[in-house]
């Protein structure tokens, strides 16, 4: 059985699929259908909720933290001892006045942010977010990047953009969640056993250790296992799959943890991007360019990095990153835990080295060396939330200006995220030129043989790839105007959104 408070009502869910998403559940279960499908991809975020999860604060206080989430990627086992709160919550009056509206809703009625409706509800809980989470308005840079998933078709997004500060120049409105949600994780049943749901021979197992989760990993090697479920989701509604066991990592204590060692990252593998990615950046600033591109604001609360290694996609934008700088992968299972470099995780277009009784648990990040250089490089056919068509990711070190230690890692360029060894040895125990880096583009086409398909020609992957590696070369050679750099000495690669 799965517990959850949905609104201001406690759930009890035992005899149900498996496979069922939230947004599936609230609109063929319980009637709620202002959380609308658009995508069913995670792309239009109109089916945005809030999920609400019990956090320790700095002062060791239990603490109600909500974020967006699509609900269309969340499985409804994922909702096990946290609060969903749909748009059906945010005003809760039959026939509410202008007055009676909350703040979010009021301001994008009188700034004109909705015309045909169908995206205005997953807009609304973005903006909710955002307005629980900023007790004044943050401005204009934050408001885009919480509504980065949310697509409208009808209003330009000028007038949300203006809703979303107009919504702060009434009086406030304090969310009544948390108090619900702490009422609710008082009177929470927690057993020793795993919640699950299950669905005939179909079950959904939520391990809450690592010890159960190793168990039930060892009596089912063949499980589908799912974290944030930002891909498997898609699989589940698009392949239509229907996997007769699935476990989920997600609530495994172990593995939603992060550590910092004096530089040396520890990052549970179902820790979500959201969670550890403001500590990477304390290290590795010119990682946003691939992070802050992976998805929208949605599937980085959710997604996690033990997910997209697991998955072995070739287009998977952690993976060069990780491979580059070096990083390696905690595999457990019952037997123990045995450690391996995350190059060699893969073998071939979907086929990874790990054990049916493995999971992955843990990802380290080495303390970055005084001297390296690194350059993160995401080229694909829209620039926010999209898949890669080439990622390019080149960590250098060097002593007295000579090369050393060069790690070049590519995705969207074989059948797997792939370390360019070629590459890598034109580059060491050379100068730091402009000219070797150049020499070293040559070397691309030793290294790659790059498929032609929908996202792009393999002619194409091949040229911007050169084009790539010339222009980190511009880049670490300080070859670049100054007017280029920001005030940490990085290149800056972002598109600027001047528009907005």
């Amino acid at each position: 059985m799965i517990q959850f408070l949905l609104n201001d009502t406690p759930i009890e869910e035992q005899e149900c699929s498996p496979s069922l998403t939230i947004l599936d559940w609230l609109r063929t279960k319980k009637g709620k259908v202002g959380t609308k499908e658009g995508c069913a991809t995670g792309d239009c975020g109109a089916c945005t909720i809030l999920v609400g999860e019990e956090k320790t604060n700095s002062n060791g206080n239990p603490v109600w933290h909500y974020q967006t989430m699509n609900s269309c990627l969340l499985l409804l086992g994922n909702a096990h001892a946290k609060h969903i709160v749909t748009v059906e919550a945010v005003t809760t009056g039959l026939y509410p006045t202008l007055n009676d509206l909350h703040p979010v809703q009021r301001a994008l009625v009188e700034c004109h942010g909705s015309q045909c409706g169908f995206c205005t509800p997953g807009i609304i809980m973005s903006m909710l977010a955002l307005y629980i989470n900023n007790p004044s308005y943050p401005g204009k840079k934050a408001a885009i990047h919480a509504l980065g998933g949310n697509l409208c078709r009808c209003t330009g997004y000028s007038p949300i953009l203006l809703a979303v500060e107009k919504a702060y120049s009434y009086e406030r409105k304090n969310e009544p969640y948390s108090a619900m949600a702490a009422q609710f994780k008082a009177s929470l049943n927690i057993g020793d056993d795993i919640p699950c749901l299950k669905n005939g021979p179909r079950t959904f197992y939520l391990p809450q250790s690592a010890a159960q989760l190793v168990e039930v990993k060892a009596r089912y090697p063949h499980a589908h296992l799912v974290a944030g479920g930002t891909d498997f989701a898609i699989e589940l509604s698009q392949n239509m799959l229907l996997p007769d066991v699935i476990i989920s990592l997600s609530q495994t204590s172990e593995l939603c943890t992060l550590s910092d060692n004096n530089g040396e990252l520890h990052i549970g593998a179902a820790l979500p991007y959201s969670q550890f990615v403001d500590i990477f950046y304390n290290y590795y600033p010119e990682s946003k360019e691939l992070f802050e591109r992976l998805g929208s604001h949605q599937v980085r609360n959710s997604g996690t990095l033990g997910g997209s290694i697991g998955n072995a996609s070739p287009i998977g934008d952690p993976a060069p990153l990780l491979i580059a700088l070096n990083a390696t992968l905690d595999l457990l299972s019952a037997a123990g835990t045995r450690t391996i470099n995350v190059a060699d995780y893969f073998v071939d277009y979907k086929k990874t080295v790990i054990k049916s009784d493995e999971v992955i648990s843990k990802i380290t990040v080495p303390k970055r060396p005084d001297s390296l250089k690194l350059a993160c490089h995401k080229i694909s056919k829209r620039f926010e939330d999209d898949i890669s068509t080439v990622c390019l990711v080149l960590a250098i070190e060097q002593t007295q200006g000579v090369i050393s230690n060069a790690r070049c890692a590519m995705g969207g360029m074989a059948a797997i995220p792939k370390r360019a060894a070629h590459i890598e040895q034109k580059l060491n125990a050379q100068p730091l030129e402009v000219s070797t880096f150049i020499d070293a583009a040559a070397a691309i086409n030793d290294d790659f043989s790059p498929m032609s398909d929908v996202r792009s020609s393999a002619h194409y992957r091949t040229s911007v790839s050169k084009n790539l590696l010339q222009r980190i070369g511009i880049e670490f050679c300080d070859a670049q105007p100054s007017s280029n750099k920001n005030n940490n000495n990085i290149a800056i690669t972002r598109i600027s959104h001047a528009s907005l």
